[in-house]
């Protein structure tokens, strides 16, 4: 082997353990990536699934307070009263 090809294989060498090192930076900021936008769809979720059993005890009160029934002053206050209940 000629001294300008051992230089030749030594360059090419060293690039292709350069090309390895971004290579693996890659994969590492793409592995990263993915476990952020992961976490941050179940943080989503999660906190959407709690904020609905957080406000499901009012919606029910309201949908019964329309449920068909005519209200007068009577049911209305009751239905404060109730509502204060629930709020406490």
């Amino acid at each position: 082997m000629t001294p300008e090809e051992r230089s030749l294989l030594e360059n090419t060498h060293k690039l292709a353990e350069e090309n390895n090192e971004i290579l693996r930076s890659i994969r590492r900021s793409n592995r990263f990536s993915t476990a952020m936008k992961i976490a941050y769809w179940v943080l989503i979720i999660g906190l959407s699934v709690g904020a609905y059993y957080l406000i499901q005890p009012y919606m029910t009160f309201l949908s019964g307070l329309s449920g068909g029934q005519s209200l007068n002053l009577n049911n209305a206050q009751n239905a404060a009263d109730q509502l204060k209940d629930l709020l406490k």
